[in-house]
């Protein structure tokens, strides 16, 4: 069976990643609320409606969403919803995820041009 992995699936899993750790975690809205699925597999599971354009511009939402309510925040504030942590390592958490991601994306790419 062939993988479910896609590239505009790894920018909708991204977005969900930036949403929860971002929104969720500091604002202390649920997933719910959010409009986030509860399962970390489903937020890379594309509907009939997202388009390149419509992913594209949700990721770009999160992330000025999430400098916005980051900004006055000093990196050591207490983040207390999920699991109580400073701010620094929510920055890199998402560093992390997004280094883990374009690797899977470059592979993506790679078997894109050998398939030619």
């Amino acid at each position: 069976m062939p993988s479910a992995t896609t590239l505009l699936g790894l920018v909708r899993h991204i977005t969900f990643a930036e949403r929860v750790w971002f929104d969720q975690d500091i604002s202390g809205r649920s997933r719910e609320e959010i409009g986030l699925p509860e399962s970390v597999e489903d937020s890379w599971v594309l509907a009939p409606e997202d388009t390149i354009a419509s992913i594209q511009a949700a990721h770009r939402q999160a992330c000025d969403e999430s400098r916005r309510v980051a900004a006055t925040l000093d990196l050591d504030t207490k983040v207390r919803v999920r699991t109580p942590h400073p701010l620094w390592t929510t920055y890199l958490h998402l560093l992390r995820e997004l280094a883990q991601h374009c690797g899977h994306a470059e592979i993506l790419r790679e078997q894109i041009l050998a398939a030619r």
